[in-house]
């Protein structure tokens, strides 16, 4: 009887707790079971590990073989076990040295040749073996993700050349992180959009502080021009952040590009994704897109065209930064702190209240075309702005296209810098005592808000939004105290608030 220990993590990495692979051998008929809440693939290691350990040349052993994968309530999918049980198997039969595993962890999905081939969710299982103290063996192909983390990595191809390194035969070298750098240059330049000048602004606005923005326009006036350009004016993330973002991709089992290193996702799902491909869903749950837009941008174009059941989803979201996923047999959280675009048209022919078009719809129609978006979703939503035709000079290729993206970026982190500096998170997110200390105006701004209030009928969760927007309008002024003109402002970027 022998006994191998071996740590490797499951699907979700972060969160979820080290699965412990036990190889137990006993007398009697040979055997091979697997055994631990294992899925197919987990249960079908049993023939690919044989074929690679008899490929390698290793002596399988003929005797009974029980796999444990614990905990046993926890359900395990995919190829990612076979190197770890592979090499419990040598290891407990002696082929192996038992302390060489010592310590580390085992990742890699095998070949019936004992080729190594690369698996899903890496980066949050390095992260977490990172801050366990332990050092990763993991495919060639997953090194540079999994290197990310910082952890001590050994890249191999074969299970002949782990087997090789554990027994001291032929050591592999360290990975080496190359250090990806953060890329500017990649996302279109605002200076592209003609006119619009209130729509630039809202949206440096927005970028300053982190607010949610709706456009309301007429076709062709530049709605998505002006939200794709969003990324290109916001700071790019912080080291934690990118690799936060990166577990996300890494677990879903998409292949990192790292030239585009903290540089913030923009993702636009079709209008007609279903809830659980916003969200995250699924059997095992897996991130949805708003998840994929953690740290970034989520866009929806022609928002009315979402299934109400679609937008209702977004308003846990848009307050918590975090979705829960629940399922009979599973739970799990996904990080979902983005920050929320949208644009639509004012009707549904689009043209109502632009001159160079001839609306054709009913006051019922557009009445119905703009309920399918709900008030407690719009009351998330911090700025609500009007895009119209810009004039036809504005549109020569002589005409001056306005500031950089570059240029507006500038100032964005520079009124960032202050919103961290003063409270740590940026004006979206106060919330309580910050909010109270850090978003007082002065007496004139709150006579007008309270004013505001009253006439538009403003909720508590509007009027709180108002406040943090005039908060990082005050910031791009470099004023410290919140004026009526702030406020006004504010007030200004909030439409819909003055046609409902």
């Amino acid at each position: 009887m022998s006994l191998a220990i071996l740590q490797s993590r499951a699907q979700l990495g972060i969160d979820a707790p080290p699965v412990t692979t036990e190889v137990f051998l006993s007398g009697g008929l040979p055997s091979f079971s697997v055994v631990g809440m294992a899925e197919t693939a987990v249960r079908e290691s049993k023939d690919r590990v044989r074929s690679a350990l008899i490929s390698s040349d290793f002596k399988f052993p003929q005797e009974r073989i029980t796999v444990n994968l614990g905990p046993a309530d926890m359900r395990k999918t995919g190829g990612r076990f076979d190197l770890a049980i592979a090499l419990g198997i040598l290891a407990a039969s002696r082929q192996v040295p038992v302390e060489a595993v010592s310590g580390i962890e085992f990742y890699g999905e095998l070949a019936l040749n004992g080729d190594l081939r690369q698996v899903p969710a890496i980066l949050p299982a390095a992260l977490k073996a990172r801050d366990s103290g332990h050092s990763m063996i993991v495919p060639a192909m997953n090194a540079s993700e999994a290197v990310l983390s910082k952890a001590q990595v050994w890249a191999a191809t074969t299970l002949l050349e782990v087997t090789a390194h554990l027994t001291g035969s032929r050591e592999m070298p360290l990975v080496e992180r190359a250090g990806p750098q953060a890329a500017r240059g990649f996302e279109p330049d605002l200076a592209d959009v003609k006119g619009q000048a209130q729509g630039k602004r809202a949206l440096e606005i927005a970028a300053a502080g982190g607010h949610n923005l709706l456009f309301i326009g007429p076709p062709g006036t530049g709605k998505s021009m002006l939200a794709r350009r969003l990324p290109g004016v916001l700071p790019p993330m912080t080291e934690a952040e990118a690799l936060e973002t990166a577990a996300i991709d890494s677990v879903l089992g998409r292949s990192l590009d790292f030239s585009r290193w903290r540089q913030r996702p923009f993702r636009s799902p079709h209008h007609t994704a279903s809830p659980a491909a916003l969200v995250g869903g699924g059997p095992g749950p897996q991130p949805g897109e708003i998840s994929r837009a953690h740290n970034g941008v989520l866009f929806l174009d022609e928002l009315p065209e979402f299934n109400r059941n679609v937008l209702e989803v977004l308003r846990e979201p848009l307050e918590a930064g975090v979705i829960t996923i629940a399922r009979a047999g599973a739970q799990a959280d996904f990080p979902a702190d983005f920050q929320f675009v949208a644009a639509m048209n004012p009707c549904p022919c689009g043209y109502l209240g632009d001159l160079a078009g001839d609306c054709c719809c009913s006051g019922e129609r557009v009445a119905t075309y703009r309920g399918k978006i709900s008030g407690p979703l719009l009351d998330r939503i911090d700025l609500h702005v009007e895009i119209s035709r810009p004039p036809k000079e504005a549109l020569r290729n002589n005409a001056p296209g306005g500031e950089s993206s570059r240029r507006v970026a500038k100032r964005v982190r520079k009124a960032r810098d202050i919103q961290l500096e003063r409270s740590r998170v940026c004006n979206a997110r106060l919330h309580g005592v910050a909010l109270k200390d850090t978003c007082e105006p002065a007496r004139e701004a709150l006579r007008l808000l309270e004013n505001a209030t009253d006439k538009f009928k403003l909720s508590a969760r509007a009027y709180q939004r108002v406040l943090r927007v005039a908060r990082t309008i005050a910031d791009l002024a470099g004023e410290a105290n919140i004026k009526a003109a702030h406020v006004g402002e504010a007030l200004a970027l909030r439409q819909l608030d003055r046609r409902y």
